[in-house]
């Protein structure tokens, strides 16, 4: 198992009305990536009016359920960092890469 300094963060977060999103970064402590085939949603959005997440924090990747992705290893983004906005959805892993 990865140590969580090791995992890679999340660089930017371009999703306005997540609750977890602080001016364009992300304050969850960790987030995870799901989605489809073809498709690195952010599982981690909550579409609330509650702000969540930590004060002072870098976010990180927690999991990658994108096995598809060549980023993902054994369910971990190997990448340096990702950024999440707009894509297919609301909120996407940017960083996504098919192989």
């Amino acid at each position: 198992m990865t140590e969580l300094m090791e995992l890679p963060t999340v660089s930017e977060c371009s999703v306005e009305g997540c609750s977890y999103n602080d001016h364009s970064h992300c304050h969850a402590a960790a987030i995870t990536v799901g989605g489809t085939n073809g498709d690195a949603q952010c599982a981690t959005f909550i579409p609330l009016g509650v702000r969540g997440g930590l004060d002072k924090v870098i976010s990180h990747v927690g999991a990658c359920q994108r096995q598809d992705c060549t980023h993902n290893s054994a369910l971990e983004c190997a990448a340096p960092s990702v950024r999440v906005g707009a894509g297919h959805d609301l909120a996407d892993c940017l960083t996504y890469s098919p192989r």
